[in-house]
């Protein structure tokens, strides 16, 4: 990820303030010793001082922006500035892209950021992980769990398949958040 090579988690430090109970990143002046003339520095720092920083939000729905003209993502500098290092991959706990209040924000490996996944917009059930099997008429539930499927069984009605599903989940440490609606 660029912001990793960008600057260290104590030179952010320098350059932005983070507020964890609003999630808010602002600019803090700049010292006039990070710029080729004074009077960029003094420009630079009339038009950005204390207001909002990475505050872009991209298609994704993410906070972004840049630092010396490389993207940085909100959520991985405020970790960055909290944690005192680079996340690994950063969850939105409510899935709520743009939310970077600390409360909000986790350091986590790649299994358990897909564990806390929202309901995917090809999803036609409406239930994670319940699909209807054409051949045999019924509900059919199923979890991937360490990169393999593994079947949860055959239902007459959908809710007894989401309920199996919910407790698969639950088994196999998957967020509670995980499947809410897109």
């Amino acid at each position: 990820m660029a912001d990793k090579a960008l600057v260290s988690p104590a030179d952010l430090r320098k350059l932005l303030d983070y507020n964890p109970a609003t999630g808010v990143l602002v600019w803090r002046a700049r010292p006039i010793e990070l710029f080729e003339r004074r009077r960029l520095g003094l420009a630079w720092n009339t038009r950005y001082a204390g207001r909002p920083a990475l505050n872009q939000i991209d298609q994704g729905g993410y906070r972004h922006g840049t630092i010396f003209g490389r993207k940085v993502y909100a959520h991985r500098a405020a970790l960055a500035l909290v944690n005192g290092y680079w996340p690994n991959k950063v969850d939105h706990i409510n899935g709520d892209r743009a939310d970077n209040r600390i409360e909000n924000l986790r350091d986590v490996d790649h299994t358990t950021n897909l564990r806390n996944a929202k309901l995917r917009r090809d999803n036609s059930s409406g239930v994670c992980g319940v699909f209807w099997n054409t051949r045999d008429g019924r509900w059919e539930a199923k979890i991937k769990v360490n990169q393999r499927d593994v079947p949860l069984g055959q239902f007459d009605d959908i809710e007894e398949a989401a309920l199996a599903r919910k407790r698969a989940e639950a088994r196999h440490g998957f967020h509670e958040n995980h499947g809410r609606a897109a």
